[in-house]
């Protein structure tokens, strides 16, 4: 072998020490993104909660505009994608299933509302009535 042949040969490739630079390179930046990205998730969830409560209040009113009646308390958001008894008019789904909050768990539906005919809510973060921050309950 030729020392022309022996020189292309091993400038080639990496070596060991770059391909160890680069992952420590790659290694610190995202030690500095992560964090950035994970308060970025934390402030999306909020908004993802408000989006899924505005589907489902859409979904409700196509329900009343079909049934002459919003879905009761005891039917909850479950009407909205299987046909409760003695409805007549139902002619949903409406939904596919009822959708958890972004942190896992049902949405509160409750008929009669406070604010209007029927309220829907998450009670965010925390699951419990009240909060701040990402533990506000985000309602309808």
């Amino acid at each position: 072998m030729s020392k022309k042949e022996r020189k292309d040969r091993r400038s080639a490739g990496f070596t060991l020490i770059e391909l160890m630079i680069v992952i420590a390179i790659l290694g610190m930046m995202a030690y500095m993104v992560a964090p950035r990205l994970m308060g970025v998730m934390g402030k999306a969830k909020p908004k993802i909660a408000q989006a899924d409560i505005k589907n489902l209040e859409t979904a409700i009113d196509l329900y009343y505009l079909d049934v002459g009646r919003y879905p009761t308390e005891e039917e909850g958001l479950k009407a909205l994608y299987q046909r409760p008894d003695n409805v007549p008019n139902w002619a949903g789904p409406y939904i596919k299933q009822a959708p958890k909050d972004p942190w896992g768990r049902d949405y509160i539906y409750k008929f009669p509302g406070e604010r209007g005919p029927y309220d829907i809510s998450s009670y965010g973060a925390d699951g419990q009535p009240g909060g701040e921050g990402e533990s506000a309950d985000i309602s309808s």
